[in-house]
């Protein structure tokens, strides 16, 4: 992500990626690599019609794959991140180390350089 070096990190953060649900599913997602529908609902304590609105935008911006199928006789839905899903969320978690470095030191962070 090219940044001009006075740009605010803050600037950076991705509205589609910061919102803390569609960040809970995009790092779910990527510590598990394919999760279902239904532990996901759970384990961020969704309702099966919120979570769907969140994974359908995801889904819109190309950062998650859904894949229906069955298991046994249930249907299931599993997601994966794809690899524009774990760009954005690795680019996120880059802006938010800057931001967090930012308030810590009390001054701007040079563009390309990471938090310790």
């Amino acid at each position: 992500m090219t940044e001009e070096p006075d740009q605010h990190p803050v600037n950076g953060l991705d509205d589609v990626v910061h919102q803390r649900v569609r960040l809970g599913i995009l790092t779910v997602a990527h510590e598990a690599r394919r999760v279902e529908f239904g532990f996901l609902r759970t384990a961020l304590g969704l309702t099966a019609g919120n979570l769907s609105q969140h994974l359908a935008v995801l889904e819109k911006a190309g950062l998650v794959a859904v894949e229906k199928g069955y298991e046994g006789r249930r249907a299931r839905t599993w997601l994966s991140l794809t690899p524009a899903g774990d760009r954005a969320l690795r680019d996120e978690v880059t802006q938010l180390k800057r931001l967090i470095q930012l308030i810590e030191q009390g001054g701007p962070v040079p563009e390309g350089q990471d938090s310790p």
